[in-house]
């Protein structure tokens, strides 16, 4: 029997909440075949990111080349990419490797509000990773990074989805869960935006919750699913492990990634 097999590229959350082992966590929920490639170690907890050692772009790439050259990935995402190098590296294999159903997490800043993505990296990721991706998912604050403009509202998130759109990937979607109410997401696909919402918890148990959105939709796409289908999935998915996510240190809380049902 063939299983569906999902690739990561990002960093490693030594918590265990977001990141690499968040991805590998949810794509073993979907029941899918976890890869990784790593490109970064961050020394990080529910509290904060107390280091970050960035991998050599060269080693970086050959675990990319090492995976798609064997396994091959039914669906990827990148989540940290860090630099700028490490941008252009992974980059370069993907141009060897092309990879259709590619989401793109632009993860810039923690959780905690420590900085994951180089200032200097933000225009190497808009030129050399957002063409490639079927979806980018940027939260407001990385909407507004990528768009330029303030995002404050519904009118300001449709704005910022055409201006990112423009940029080349084939659809985007918008993550509302900075603003107030309901959690609003807006998927864009060039034409039309498709609204997605569900009722918002209150809960302090967030960490990781873009790694775990983008990699449950990764994992649909690698089950075949449309990708407003995988979309869909990802955020009952997201929103039911926040519902039952629970704390684990003196920070921020964990979400519950093995779920039975969603």
């Amino acid at each position: 029997m063939r299983i569906p097999r999902a690739l990561t590229i990002a960093g490693s959350d030594s918590g265990g909440g977001a990141g690499i082992q968040a991805d590998l966590k949810t794509f073993s929920a979907f029941r899918v075949f976890g890869m990784s490639v790593i490109t970064a170690v961050t020394a990080q907890n529910s509290v904060g990111v107390q280091g970050v050692e960035n991998l050599p772009p060269a080693f970086v790439a050959k675990q990319l080349r090492s995976v798609l050259s064997d396994f091959g990935a039914d669906a990827a995402k990148c989540g940290m990419l860090s630099t700028a190098p490490i941008i252009e590296a992974v980059a370069d294999v993907l141009a060897e490797h092309p990879i259709r159903h590619l989401v793109v997490d632009p993860v810039m800043v923690a959780k905690s509000g420590d900085p994951l993505l180089r200032p200097d990296a933000r225009q190497a990721l808009i030129s050399r990773i957002l063409p490639l991706a079927l979806v980018v998912t940027p939260n407001l604050p990385e909407a507004e990074a990528l768009s330029g403009i303030s995002v404050t509202g519904r009118e300001g998130m449709e704005e910022a989805a055409r201006r990112i759109h423009a940029l080349g990937p084939r659809h985007v979607l918008v993550k509302g869960g900075h603003l107030e109410g309901d959690a609003l997401d807006l998927l864009w696909d060039g034409r039309d935006f498709t609204e997605l919402s569900a009722p918002r918890v209150d809960s302090p148990n967030t960490h990781g919750t873009g790694c775990t959105f983008s990699a449950a939709i990764v994992a649909g796409l690698a089950l075949g699913q449309s990708l407003l289908e995988a979309v869909r999935r990802a955020k009952a998915y997201v929103t039911r492990a926040i519902q039952d996510g629970f704390q684990a240190g003196r920070g921020v809380g964990q979400l519950r990634h093995f779920l039975t049902d969603w």
